[in-house]
């Protein structure tokens, strides 16, 4: 796992062992994960996302805490990962990166807690894999319109994005810090710390 320019994600480059009968290559490791982020995945939900080229899903982030952390991989086509911290007092707030991630390469990446994370489909038939830290809980969900000029994420051009009504709908960056619905980047730390603490004791 490498950590990537914003602090809680990291990006995975799994070794890929192709032969006559196709390929085999290890995407999660739970020692790898412990030795970067200092403590241990708690799966709590896996899900499986299929979308047409074009289709953009996000920025979704959860309440802290617990949040929901993400471990995604793509399994079938490709897609673009964006990243973006959305945790208020973080010296990278406002900030984006984004990975490829596709069936060659079989890239992962792990969002922490307090993230904000979306995702676009390059291809037809882009199939995501996600291992979760927790649930989903709709009462605690929460999204940033992904097309949100202050952020200035660089969207493929020559893709014409297809949202949800509800991420279509949702508030810019100023107008979810404006209500309180971003995340302290110190309330995140300070969740990590107890994972770690939980860890250390397991």
């Amino acid at each position: 796992m490498k950590a990537l320019s914003i602090d809680g994600a990291w990006v995975v480059e799994p070794p890929v062992f192709p032969d006559d009968r196709g390929l085999f290559s290890p995407w999660f490791s739970g020692e790898e994960f412990r030795k970067a982020t200092g403590h241990d995945l708690a799966l709590r939900q896996a899900n499986c996302s299929v979308s047409r080229c074009g289709v953009l899903r996000g920025i979704h982030f959860a309440d802290v805490p617990p949040s929901q952390a993400k471990y995604v991989t793509c399994t079938r086509g490709a897609m673009l990962d964006v990243i973006v911290d959305i945790r208020v007092g973080s010296a990278t707030f406002g900030q984006w990166e984004a990975v490829r991630l596709d069936d060659e390469t079989r890239r992962a990446v792990y969002i922490s807690e307090g993230l904000g994370h979306a995702v676009m489909a390059l291809t037809d038939d882009a199939t995501l894999l996600y291992l979760c830290s927790e649930g989903f809980a709709p009462s605690r969900e929460h999204g940033v319109n992904p097309l949100d000029p202050e952020i200035g994420i660089e969207w493929p051009a020559d893709l014409e994005p297809i949202l949800s009504e509800k991420d279509a709908a949702a508030p810019s960056l100023a107008e979810a810090e404006r209500t309180g619905l971003l995340p302290a980047y110190d309330d995140c730390q300070a969740y990590l710390a107890t994972l770690r603490r939980s860890s250390d004791r397991g």
